[in-house]
């Protein structure tokens, strides 16, 4: 017989969940063991993902580096598997916890072929959300991948441009990759001043401009890398107000975890970006 939460939507999941406290949905996050510089072995995993459900995070998108230095490793079956096998130890250790299967993929002119020969991963592994990480050495231009992406239905979220060298400086260069669909994944840690204040007030920036649809951990580790959504959370309904902070923390994640449509983020007085 099925456990009763194996019968329910992810959204029913978490809507049971509501009554006992605010809940998350984390689309980046390094928690697997040994397979990037996230956690080195299990029990560093466990730890980890003792902390999200600490910080009142519900689901996981494991997102380990794909391509770049991860190029030959890493592939969407043997990350699938680790992702199976990661929730049964969750199941066996009381932490509630559900893990599914993505991918932190370094932007690469192989990616359409790679993507059809089921050798990268999307959002949830649902073939709607794909999480591309840009190179930190230069600034490359990736208007025409948004577009052959969307062209395979496919839509970009590019992760933490507010920690890249030139976008933090030069946030405008982001509106064309908006206006051709893509959508911007702030770090909790860059909106706390954890990856120091040049990335903090490009966050802020990103985020007060209605720019950014979600805020995300990227977590690594019970270290430098922890999860704080929930510090993220008050610091932007402080800020922005509760509304804005529900959307990008928790309606936005949930719906791409569940491969659905991304509200617009519309702040007070934000500026306008061309969609």
């Amino acid at each position: 017989m099925k456990n009763v939460d194996e019968s329910l939507t992810v959204a029913e999941r978490i809507s049971s969940k509501k009554s006992i406290r605010k809940h998350y949905v984390d689309i980046h996050c390094h928690c697997l063991p040994g397979v990037d510089d996230g956690p080195a072995t299990l029990s560093e995993s466990l730890s980890l993902c003792r902390a999200l459900a600490a910080d009142c995070v519900t689901d996981v998108i494991a997102t380990p580096h794909q391509l770049g230095r991860f190029s030959d490793c890493n592939e969407a079956a043997q990350i699938r598997e680790q992702v199976s096998a990661l929730n049964k130890q969750l199941e066996s250790n009381d932490i509630r916890l559900t893990v599914v299967p993505g991918g932190d993929v370094r932007v690469d002119e192989r990616i359409y072929h790679l993507l059809e020969a089921d050798r990268i991963l999307t959002l949830a592994d649902g073939g709607r959300y794909i999480l591309l990480e840009l190179p930190h050495e230069i600034f490359i231009d990736i208007e025409q991948l948004i577009v052959g992406l969307a062209s395979l239905g496919v839509q970009t979220i590019i992760s933490h441009p507010e920690r890249h060298s030139v976008l933090a400086k030069q946030p405008e260069k982001v509106l064309k990759w908006l206006a051709r669909g893509a959508h911007l994944q702030i770090t909790c840690g860059s909106v706390l001043g954890e990856f120091g204040p040049v990335s903090q007030n490009a966050a802020w920036y990103f985020l007060s401009s209605g720019w950014a649809s979600f805020v995300a951990t990227d977590a690594h580790n019970l270290d430098s890398r922890r999860p704080n959504m929930n510090a993220a959370f008050r610091h932007i309904s402080i800020k922005l107000g509760q509304a804005v902070a529900r959307q990008v923390c928790i309606e936005n994640p949930l719906r791409a975890l569940e491969g659905r449509d991304i509200q617009m983020i519309r702040p007070a007085g934000a500026r306008k970006a061309c969609r």
